[in-house]
């Protein structure tokens, strides 16, 4: 199956889960990254602002804040396929742009660099326990991952979890996957 199919059948089987099971899962994957060293040690965390049906990340930003950490969040560069973090506080100082996507306006907010950012939460539609995903298709991550020195992890549901994805030479897997049911190891 191609990697078009395969993000199909994914969307499909995302769509599938409940309102109450999505919630039930969200808050379980969250609860278990609250307790990693990786989310305990790091004091600059980048995450995406979700939207359904991935693994919402509303109320990890949130409790980043709470707990004082800098959060950062991509902004997308459509042109050279380019992310660029930068600090979010609040979440007036986001835009709804392409895709119905929430990312930072940069008059409102402060770009952080790479080299600050100590944990990475990497999106995707399937991965595989070896830590290589399959994202939405741009290729934004895996050219930002390919000169990050920090940790990678990745926030799935079960649903998402695969066999085998079909991995090239530009693809950069993530240090760790946690799903309601596993914290998995990749390295």
């Amino acid at each position: 199956m191609d990697k078009k199919a395969m993000r199909k059948n994914q969307l499909a089987a995302l769509m599938a889960i409940s309102p109450l099971d999505y919630e039930q899962k969200c808050y379980v994957i969250e609860q278990r990254l609250f307790q990693t060293e990786g989310w305990k040690n790091s004091e600059v965390i980048a995450v995406t602002v979700s939207k359904q049906p991935e693994v919402n990340t509303w109320n990890i930003i949130k409790r980043g804040w709470e707990e004082g950490k800098k959060i950062c969040v991509p902004k997308c560069k459509p042109s050279t396929k380019e992310l660029t973090f930068y600090e979010l506080i609040s979440f007036t100082a986001l835009e709804k742009v392409y895709y119905d996507l929430y990312e930072p306006v940069p008059s409102l907010t402060n770009q952080v660099h790479k080299e600050i950012i100590q944990e990475v939460i990497v999106p995707g539609l399937a991965y595989t326990k070896k830590g290589y995903r399959l994202g939405f298709g741009g290729g934004y991550y895996d050219r930002f991952l390919s000169g990050y020195n920090g940790r990678t992890l990745s926030l799935a549901f079960d649903e998402q979890m695969v066999d085998s994805l079909p991995v090239e030479s530009f693809d950069v897997p993530v240090d760790e996957i946690i799903t309601e049911s596993a914290t998995i190891q990749c390295g």
